[in-house]
């Protein structure tokens, strides 16, 4: 038994046994009985109508439009999380803890902050107007907006979890690599990317769960335009404010076992990560 371990175990049992029923009460009550009913719910209606949510055109351009702008984020995020770690860990220069508190300011910014931040900028009033009237591009009410509103706040997931990663790890390995003559590309290919690739799926997958469900920052941008710019979120918020509920739990079951399957890609992610020693 480790040492760390033994000031817990002193502790009078009585209190051992009533924290660990508070944590098991508060997950209970605030995360798995929600979601319970929400799966109970979708189904109250039966298999026909639970089906029906999904063969209606709105919904189906919702959950198309979620995956759609899961996809063109993720890989953004991939290639920001990537180089930001690299420069951050292994280079020495002025401003890195700036850079790291810049990377952190989603997690602390409302995403209703940040919708309204690029409506600022990119909207009809904003200061990029003009330009994108000429070029005929529109940002706020459609698509880029949306994709824009996503990637602000899944941005650090990616990055923070390969600092975190690459700050405890030795550089030995890419040191043995360069005395062998390997230049930098070849070395990171080689030996750097392979060492971090279950962390840098473990963060893929918080950012993935995150541009799946992200609900403030879209609704700024998107305009709730129904099959056009309605993500999945914002179409079971349009469903129950119509009452429709049958079809707005349906829905929302959805996004919840997309969740789940996420949790469950996790839990595999740290299992490994374990094994590597984390």
């Amino acid at each position: 038994m480790t040492s760390d371990l033994e000031p817990a175990l002193r502790d009078p049992t009585w209190l051992r046994r009533g924290l660990i029923a508070v944590v098991l009460a508060f997950l209970l009550l605030f995360l798995l009985l929600p979601l319970v009913l929400v799966f109970r719910e979708a189904l109250a209606g039966g298999w026909a109508t639970f089906l029906a949510a999904f063969t209606e055109p709105d919904a189906q351009a919702a959950i198309w439009l979620t995956l759609m702008v899961a996809a063109i984020v993720l890989p953004l995020n991939i290639v920001f999380g990537l180089a930001a770690s690299w420069a951050l860990t292994r280079f020495a220069f002025r401003g890195k803890s700036l850079l790291i508190t810049v990377i952190d300011l989603p997690f602390s910014v409302s995403p209703v902050v940040a919708g309204l931040l690029l409506v600022l900028l990119f909207g009809a009033q904003g200061w990029f107007a003009e330009w994108l009237e000429a070029s005929g591009l529109r940002v706020i009410f459609a698509v880029p907006g949306i994709v824009l509103a996503t990637l602000f706040v899944t941005l650090p997931f990616v990055a923070r979890e390969l600092i975190a990663f690459m700050q405890e790890q030795s550089t030995d390995p890419e040191q043995a690599a360069y005395t062998l003559g390997a230049g930098g590309w070849k070395t990171y290919w080689h030996v750097t990317l392979p060492s971090i690739r279950w962390s840098l799926l473990y963060g893929v997958l918080l950012s993935n769960a995150r541009a799946m469900g992200e609900f403030g920052a879209v609704s700024v941008v998107s305009g709730h335009i129904r099959g056009l710019t309605n993500t999945m979120p914002l179409h079971v918020e349009i469903l129950y404010n119509e009452y429709a509920f049958s079809a707005a739990f349906a829905v929302a079951s959805l996004l919840a076992a997309l969740g789940l399957l996420t949790l469950l890609a996790k839990t595999v992610v740290e299992h490994r990560l374990q094994e590597r020693g984390r």
